[in-house]
């Protein structure tokens, strides 16, 4: 993980962390990398860099700043203003962009924002290229303006927009047409591609949290708050609802009767999908250690095979490319599709959803039952240092004693923070209670060894 751009991108509160100023750099980087690079190949034509936004209202400063910055070392730039994450992955892949701008902080609040850059394969940029780009940062080195034709074009690029939304109608196999479905837009990207997608394929569509003002993203909606959506289901006698986050990379639903279905859920019901048609690659779903006990047990008693991988969305998909598999993703409802995008993708998911739903004839609600979530527990303990912690002889008897006594009925997990000094407890079992009394007992284990920070 670099100084600046971590697992998701150059994140931080607008003009605190980042500013028009590094987002100007940042684009001046990018613009002269990407240039340089189209030179050494021979190819003499203007780097193209695609740029989209969420609805922040810090989100146009930081794309100007981009666009000034990228244009000024001679790349071009073509906008398509507010859209998704997976759209400018999905568009700068297909329209062979030299890379894609995706600014946003996804589910933060809105002074929140983020930079985030997309390869030209609409992956995350690798960690080799992230490493030159801070370097160039924090280099003191000029990095050379472009002039007279060199200095490049910003483009209007809508029409990619368009061009995404009709590739997700083209996903929809079935028609809705009868379904009355509600949508969490979070005022956030998908406020105008989700409805238009599900209205396109013949639904009756129910939208909240539609209307951004540039403050609003995230704010007690989305897939973060789904108390509202769960009450539009309910209110409206709907037949499914989905909440996506501020930039729309992420999806959960709620069923017919206004329950809450989350990641693990949406996970195993769609890898059980694939398994009964002989779909899912070496029968294998990829999920983080974070995932709900409760997927593990589903998974069992299915013969589905899983991967655990560390959390976060960069490392299911580097699992899922190394190993060939079609379906991994987080409780969060970052899931990725394989063969259909190259990230997590909210409204994709949503419509996956819908596809099991109408081949299966059967409510969200009983395509989940056999996967309960059981109760969790955890705790952040604050610590001097987590590799000592991790390794105490001591510690590790307890997490083994604590799984023994657990057997196939939960779990415990003790996990570094990969930002903070800080050792997650975390503990799943059949009752509260049992979760309570475990993460306890670890819990004191480590404040008595001295080592938790008050």
């Amino acid at each position: 993980m670099g100084k600046y751009f971590g697992t998701d991108g150059f994140r931080g509160e607008a003009n605190i962390d980042l500013n028009a100023s590094q987002a100007f750099k940042v684009g001046r980087i990018l613009g002269y990398y990407y240039s340089t690079q189209k030179k050494l190949s021979g190819d003499t034509k203007k780097a193209k860099i695609l740029i989209g936004k969420d609805t922040r209202r810090s989100s146009y400063m930081l794309e100007y700043a981009i666009c000034a910055g990228a244009t000024s070392s001679g790349a071009d730039c073509y906008i398509m203003h507010v859209t998704t994450t997976p759209s400018v992955a999905y568009i700068t892949k297909h329209d062979n962009f030299d890379c894609g701008v995706m600014i946003t902080a996804s589910h933060n609040p809105f002074y929140d924002n983020g930079i985030k850059v997309i390869s030209s394969t609409g992956d995350k940029i690798s960690d080799d290229i992230i490493q030159v780009f801070e370097d160039m940062l924090d280099s003191n080195d000029e990095i050379p303006y472009a002039t007279k034709d060199e200095i490049g074009s910003v483009i209007d690029y809508v029409a990619g927009r368009n061009r995404y939304i009709g590739y997700l109608i083209s996903l929809g196999i079935f028609s809705f047409d009868g379904l009355h479905i509600g949508l969490d837009c979070a005022n956030g990207s998908s406020w105008m591609i989700a409805k238009s997608v599900f209205e396109a394929l013949g639904a009756k569509v129910y939208a909240i949290n539609n209307t951004p003002d540039g403050l609003n993203v995230n704010k007690d909606c989305g897939s973060t708050h789904i108390e509202g959506l769960q009450e539009l289901v309910r209110s409206k006698g709907l037949d499914i609802g989905f909440a996506f986050d501020g930039d729309a990379d992420r999806c959960l639903a709620v069923d017919e009767l206004g329950n809450v279905v989350n990641g693990d859920q949406i996970i195993y019901m769609y890898a059980k999908y694939m398994k009964d048609r002989d779909k899912l690659i070496n029968n294998t779903a990829v999920v983080t250690v974070m995932s709900n006990f409760g997927l593990f047990k589903a998974f069992d008693a299915e013969g589905i095979n899983y991967a655990k991988t560390k959390v976060g969305d960069r490392y299911v998909k580097e699992y899922m490319e190394e190993h060939n598999c079609s379906i991994g993703g987080e409780q969060s409802g970052h899931i990725i599709f394989s063969k259909y995008a190259t990230t997590g993708d909210g409204i994709l998911t949503a419509l996956k959803v819908m596809q099991v739903l109408l081949d299966k004839k059967l409510p969200l609600s009983k395509l989940v039952e056999p996967c309960i979530m059981y109760p969790q527990v955890l705790v952040n303990v604050k610590v001097t240092s987590k590799e000592i912690v991790v390794n105490d002889l001591d510690i590790k008897n307890l997490v083994q004693e604590v799984s023994n006594e657990l057997s196939d009925t939960g779990r415990v997990l003790l996990r570094e923070s990969g930002t903070e000094p800080v050792i997650r407890v975390m503990c799943e079992a059949q009752t509260l209670e049992t979760c309570h009394h475990y993460v306890d007992k670890l819990v004191n284990l480590i404040i008595k060894k001295g080592y938790a920070v008050k």
